[in-house]
């Protein structure tokens, strides 16, 4: 069983830029895909972007040319730059790891994961 632990958040204006960062432990850079979720007060978790055991990744319609999705595999950590970030980036960010045969069928971007991390805040103000 992986453990993920992320870090990064924060608070920035419109514009501004944050990297969030997610330590991984155990096997879990080797499943499948890994995944950042976000999930913003009274809304469900979304799928942020996914980046595959191949080096592909995907993103949601939302982040696409600002968001990109990135692993140091010498530093067991998974990234997630943000660019040009808007008010309605505001959520708690979760990396998530050892996704379910439906989620990598359906594309990495659902939510069937086992291993989740406590999450890191990103507030961004207008």
């Amino acid at each position: 069983q992986g453990l993920l632990v992320e870090s990064g958040g924060g608070s920035v204006q419109a514009g501004g830029s944050l990297r969030l960062s997610c330590i991984v432990s155990g096997d879990t850079f080797s499943r499948a895909c890994m995944a950042w979720f976000r999930q913003a007060p009274g809304k469900e978790r979304e799928g942020v972007a996914a980046l595959y055991l191949g080096g592909s990744t995907s993103y949601a319609d939302s982040v696409k040319g600002r968001f990109t999705i990135s692993q140091d595999n010498a530093k067991n950590t998974l990234y997630l730059q943000m660019n040009s970030l808007k008010p309605e980036d505001t959520a708690m960010y979760y990396c998530a790891a050892d996704p379910s045969t439906y989620t990598q069928i359906m594309g990495c971007l659902g939510p069937g994961y086992s291993i989740w991390g406590q999450g890191t805040q990103v507030t961004v103000s207008s």
